[in-house]
């Protein structure tokens, strides 16, 4: 109840109410001693009662409407996941299911019906590879040198983060070029379900829950020429109505940091496509007239009740 209380004075009453929109990407079925921060069941379902007791949860599309015309109620959250794993399927739909919350799935449809992500394809390679080390010559992160898996899940771990850091803002053929050739040389077998398929899409939307864009390939939408970025928003969103039958009118920006992993000429992008709203990874909370085309995203990574709380009403303080 003190909780309760303390989200809604942090979050203040219509027209002025403050939206919490909350970020996800993956639900594991158990906690993964590779990531043991990494969102599992037991966690998310904790997660679910607090949010479910503190917060009138909504569907992003309707607290967007609602923040706009100034009708936003006191203590509105949104629960957001982003890429289209798997496990939001598997894991996260029968629990929210249960909780009786609303989400909002942002998908890149590329990795659809057994793609994989290519932070995936490093991060298993690296999980599986039963070598001690891994000679980086050759790909277009040479310039580290080797990677030295050791043998502790701490290890590879740090090795994982060193790479994706370097990895990430290359091109996106350079990218897969790069954990591909890891790949091979590692000499592992990746798994093929990571990512949801068609069906799956399908079936969060038939649930109740939304579905969002999050473009093809997951580029960086800020180093794409303007008709490369165009066509990866609006292919995203074409097949993601295919499957749904159902307009697309929500975008999250990949990665989501602004200025970095998007500029403002992405985001005009978006609003000359005709979307009612698109979502950042900026920390803070959005208020009725914001810019609708960046709304804030945050989600603490505090284990304690008190605490996970605490961080909340703090980012609701600084919309």
């Amino acid at each position: 109840m003190i909780n309760r209380m303390l989200m809604g004075w942090a979050s203040g009453r219509a027209p002025r109410a403050r939206l919490t929109t909350l970020i996800f990407h993956r639900v594991l079925p158990t906690p993964d001693a590779l990531f043991p921060e990494e969102m599992h069941a037991q966690r998310f379902r904790e997660l679910c009662d607090w949010l479910k007791s503190w917060f009138e949860v909504l569907p992003l599309d309707v607290a967007v409407r609602r923040l706009k015309d100034g009708s936003l109620p006191s203590r509105a959250c949104a629960i957001t996941f982003d890429d289209g794993y798997a496990d939001n399927h598997d894991v996260a739909l029968p629990i929210l299911r249960a909780a009786a919350l609303p989400a909002t799935f942002f998908v890149a449809t590329g990795f659809l019906d057994g793609g994989r992500m290519w932070n995936d394809t490093l991060i298993e390679t690296i999980r599986r590879c039963r070598r001690s080390s891994l000679d980086l010559e050759g790909t277009p992160v040479a310039g580290l040198g080797r990677l030295e898996l050791g043998p502790t899940p701490e290890s590879r771990r740090r090795e994982i983060e060193r790479v994706l850091q370097v990895v990430k803002y290359l091109d996106h053929e350079q990218r897969l070029a790069c954990v591909n050739t890891l790949a091979q040389r590692a000499e592992v077998e990746l798994p093929l379900d990571l990512m949801m398929s068609s069906t799956q899409v399908r079936a969060l939307h038939e649930q109740g829950m939304q579905i969002g864009a999050h473009t093809v390939s997951h580029p960086i939408l800020a180093g794409l020429p303007d008709e490369q970025a165009r066509a990866e928003i609006a292919e995203s969103r074409r097949v993601l109505q295919d499957i749904t039958g159902q307009a697309v009118s929500l975008f999250a920006y990949p990665n989501g940091k602004p200025g970095t992993d998007y500029s403002e000429r992405s985001t005009e992008i978006v609003r000359e496509l005709g979307f009612e709203a698109a979502v950042s990874t900026h920390w803070g909370a959005a208020k009725h007239g914001c810019d609708y085309f960046q709304i804030p995203r945050f989600t603490p990574w505090d284990r304690s009740r008190w605490r996970f709380a605490a961080r909340l009403q703090r980012n609701l303080l600084t919309a």
